[in-house]
């Protein structure tokens, strides 16, 4: 376990938050999204979604001031985490500085390559991810998660209210999109709780939800290709409005005439003016399935 100095700083409220900003004069970041937590029982209340163990290592994304990362490396083996804003390493290496289970790394996570990362890092576990999402980035950071073949057991993280309903939602919805079908096929979904705008500094204009992701070992669908069938998912939402057929044959990152769409939605027995919204992810694999074999 983590050994900690004795004149630790606690950081996860109002006082300690606003006397660090005051100290480093640290201006917040609107272009990384950055709300700073700072209620303490909200910050325990995740560590217990995301069940932290004393065998645990966890990779947080954007640990901030390191309000989270502190209760993180409480009760985890070992944390690794990722801050993309070079003026918060120096508030990170303050707060931090007492724990010798953590490694902060000043990158852009999405510039990151996982696999290799974890890899490297993780002794041979699998991760848990956890993390106060920036909310302007939170689809894009989910999806190359869940898109990775990174050693990832489970995703812990506060995101936008709307954006957690929005993984859960069923085809049909008007909401149901790429990321509804990525974390459906990836993994067992659980909205934990809700957050106030009150609980951060600066308070958000939002409802704040923590979302629970337990990734499967195994997908319940099986797909030969799971490259190509998240490439034909993105297609299909990004022209929500056009059929299938349309949409994926006017995506320029695939190579599939409207004949070979046509010819594999007829094989699933589904109409010629099907649009993927109405796709459940059993589907997707389906389609994908075929149309690779055409």
């Amino acid at each position: 376990m983590a050994y900690l100095m004795e004149n630790k700083m606690e950081v996860g409220n109002i006082g300690s938050t606003l006397d660090i900003l005051e100290r480093h004069k640290f201006n917040i970041q609107k272009k990384f999204g950055q709300n700073f937590l700072i209620d303490n029982n909200v910050l325990d209340k995740i560590i217990a979604t995301a069940e932290i163990g004393k065998d645990d290592v966890v990779l947080e994304i954007g640990p901030g001031m390191g309000a989270l990362t502190q209760k993180l490396c409480q009760s985890a083996y070992k944390v690794l985490a990722v801050e993309i804003d070079k003026n918060l390493i120096p508030i990170l290496d303050e707060t931090l500085g007492g724990y010798d289970n953590v490694k902060v790394i000043n990158q852009d996570i999405l510039k990151v390559d996982l696999p290799k990362f974890l890899k490297d890092e993780a002794e041979g576990r699998r991760v848990k991810v956890v993390a106060n999402l920036p909310y302007y980035i939170t689809t894009q950071i989910v999806m190359t998660l869940l898109e990775s073949d990174a050693p990832i057991s489970s995703i812990t993280i506060m995101v936008q209210k709307e954006v957690a309903e929005r993984m859960q939602e069923g085809p049909g919805s008007k909401d149901y999109g790429a990321l509804s079908v990525a974390v459906t096929y990836r993994c067992d979904a659980h909205l934990a709780f809700t957050v106030s705008p009150n609980c951060f500094v600066p308070k958000p204009n939002v409802d704040s939800a923590v979302i629970h992701l337990k990734v499967y070992e195994e997908p319940p669908v099986k797909v030969d290709d799971e490259a190509m069938m998240f490439k034909i998912v993105k297609a299909t939402f990004m022209q929500r409005r056009k059929t299938m057929v349309n949409g994926l044959s006017n995506a320029g990152f695939l190579d599939f005439t409207k004949d070979r769409i046509l010819k594999a939605l007829e094989i699933m027995g589904k109409r010629a003016d099907v649009r993927g919204e109405s796709f459940t992810v059993s589907d997707f694999a389906d389609f994908t399935n075929i149309i690779m074999k055409l």
